[in-house]
């Protein structure tokens, strides 16, 4: 079976690139640095599903890019988590946080309806975490 991206994530997000196990995107929500990594492994909801080489790969890839956001977007704290109960499909949020967005300090799911990049907010991003990131 051929990997194919949730429906909710290719609706919600902007494709960036790909690391060796996942799928970079980025969620069209301009209150937020947020990014989504999508290990392009079939029928997986959890990350213990992943081979042992494969959760390896992903922490590495997760880690990697966690620290290089942190240092790009000048985060306070980064938020990383796979919740995945509206899109059942693993994925892994890696959101920058700051103690002056306008959720601080709770969660941010569920808090405001999405406000949808500008285009030349999208290209001005892309730029920038592709040329951080070597992409």
């Amino acid at each position: 079976m051929t990997f194919q991206l949730h429906p909710r994530l290719e609706q919600d997000c902007i494709a960036i690139g790909r690391f060796e196990l996942c799928r970079l995107l980025m969620m069209n929500d301009s209150q937020y640095p947020w990014f989504i990594l999508v290990p392009e492994r079939t029928g997986l909801r959890e990350i213990y599903q992943l081979s042992k080489a494969d959760r390896q790969l992903l922490t590495e890839e997760s880690s990697y890019l966690a620290e290089n956001l942190a240092v790009l977007f000048k985060a306070d704290k980064m938020n990383i988590a796979a919740i995945g109960n509206m899109v059942p499909q693993l994925h892994i949020h890696h959101i920058v946080r700051y103690q002056t967005d306008k959720a601080w300090p709770t969660p941010i799911w569920g808090k405001f309806d999405a406000v949808p990049y500008t285009e030349q907010q999208i290209a001005e991003n892309l730029a920038r975490i592709k040329g951080r990131l070597g992409m």
